[in-house]
């Protein structure tokens, strides 16, 4: 599956890297599985629908009443919204001028829409949003005053990362981001929320690393990443590289590395931000997916075995990739079709893992050893334990079931999502301070 897997579905341009930090990478077009015609005015759709607010000040959660009381806002927005983006003719959103807001727009639900796809296959059924209760559509808002992107309860908001120079840098044209965000609604629809009683850390960190891998894995979607991808590294992908690089926000500066060097000890006395808990976890995924990469590569007589068993120790000693690096410029020469072949394999052999994983893992008293065995179980399944070495090597180095992680150390920052709009649900409601009817009177005639 690819860009183009949904030939006659509603074609999208999305950028692979933000424009912000690689000028030089055009759009690329996709197709998703729409039928044109399905896709309207917002964009929208029977499952999600997208929207610019004018007057929106503040992110769903808990907020600050006219008066100062606290009240719950969440989905749908009442106020005044900027005019929806229309398809052509055609039903397609592909020939809106780039750098345009309107392009913006359609590159955000383009994203959203394209990343579902992806995983749905993978999940072999539609995945069913978790406040389906509620909420039919998923409300998609850009709202560029928020130095953040979240997704919660009926809705995803993308905002902007300030630069040095002081310009925002839109998240609506990162699709790490937004893919990102739609990897947490995915595993809250999936996996679910841990009881209060039930919580433990690892959960949290789970979010995050699931979320980096929904992705990654979708990244790789892109036939022109995977061109830059392969010319940039020869198939040699423990060298620093576009893939492992998430979320660019500057050409020295990216929200995480999929590939790093964190072990589960570094939290052993405790944690502050489940971003970096998130770290062994999303780094034994990688080196997975590169193991399982380069036994396709050895399988297909592309590279000998010594080679592949020689990269195993770069995790060790990351010196060593530029000692194999000969090996793989010499092995990539004129054969860059059999490298593809074996990515987009490993690619979708460890998106259909983790899909059976997810969905066979549950929320209370969740570690990350249950994601080790039970990816162990899969892999019996797919491939008779094809890749066992690989999935115990990499969890075993990570120390994960081995390190028990010690308690918080520090309340949630501003950046966290453990307590943020994302974790915010309709009865939370019913806990907060009822507003004086004077205060209901202000609040419904300002809008939000």
């Amino acid at each position: 599956m690819d860009g183009q897997c949904c030939a006659g579905g509603v074609r999208f341009r999305l950028y692979p890297k933000p424009p912000y930090v690689h000028p030089e990478w055009p759009p690329e077009t996709i197709s998703v599985s729409s039928p044109p015609g399905s896709i309207g005015p917002g964009p929208a759709d029977a499952r999600m629908r997208l929207i610019l607010p004018v007057d929106k000040r503040y992110s769903y959660g808990v907020n600050p009443g006219p008066l100062g009381t606290p009240r719950l806002d969440l989905p749908p927005y009442r106020g005044r919204i900027r005019h929806p983006v229309c398809p052509d003719e055609e039903g397609h959103f592909d020939s809106i001028p780039e750098g345009t807001p309107e392009f913006a727009e359609a590159h955000v639900f383009g994203t959203v829409r394209f990343v579902l796809d992806i995983w749905e296959r993978y999940f072999g059924r539609p995945i069913e949003w978790h406040f389906a209760r509620d909420y039919r559509q998923l409300e998609i808002v850009i709202l560029p005053r928020i130095d953040n992107a979240y997704a919660g309860y009926g809705f995803m908001e993308i905002g902007a990362h300030p630069q040095e120079d002081g310009t925002l840098a839109p998240y609506a044209v990162n699709f790490d981001v937004m893919a990102h965000e739609l990897g947490h609604l995915i595993i809250y629809s999936t996996i679910g929320v841990p009881s209060p009683s039930a919580r433990r850390a690892e959960y949290y960190g789970f979010q995050e690393s699931a979320a980096d891998t929904t992705a990654i894995i979708a990244v790789l979607h892109f036939e022109s990443l995977i061109e830059r991808l392969l010319e940039e590294t020869h198939g040699n992908l423990y060298v620093f590289n576009e893939l492992n690089r998430f979320g660019e926000l500057s050409d020295h500066e990216q929200v995480r590395l999929a590939s790093n060097d964190v072990k589960l000890s570094r939290f052993s006395a405790g944690w502050d931000d489940e971003h970096k808990l998130s770290q062994p976890l999303t780094g034994a995924i990688f080196d997975i997916g590169v193991d399982i990469f380069q036994e396709f590569l050895v399988e297909r007589g592309v590279i000998p075995r010594d080679v592949a068993e020689a990269t195993r120790k770069v995790r060790h000693a990351p010196e060593l990739a530029q000692i194999v690096q000969p090996v793989f410029d010499a092995a990539y020469e004129g054969r860059y079709q059999e490298f593809r072949s074996a990515l987009i394999d490993a690619r979708d052999y460890v998106g259909a893992a983790l899909a059976e994983t997810w969905k066979r893992l549950r929320a209370d008293d969740f570690s990350y050893l249950d994601v080790g065995l039970v990816l162990l179980e899969m892999d019996r399944a797919m491939s008779g334990g094809r890749y066992r070495r690989a999935i115990a090597e990499s969890f075993d180095w990570r120390e994960i079931g081995r390190v028990t992680v010690g308690p918080r150390l520090k309340p949630p920052g501003r950046h966290s999502h453990t307590h943020s709009p994302r974790t915010i649900t309709p009865d939370i409601g019913e806990r907060l301070p009822r507003m004086t009817y004077r205060e209901r009177a202000i609040a419904a005639g300002i809008g939000r």
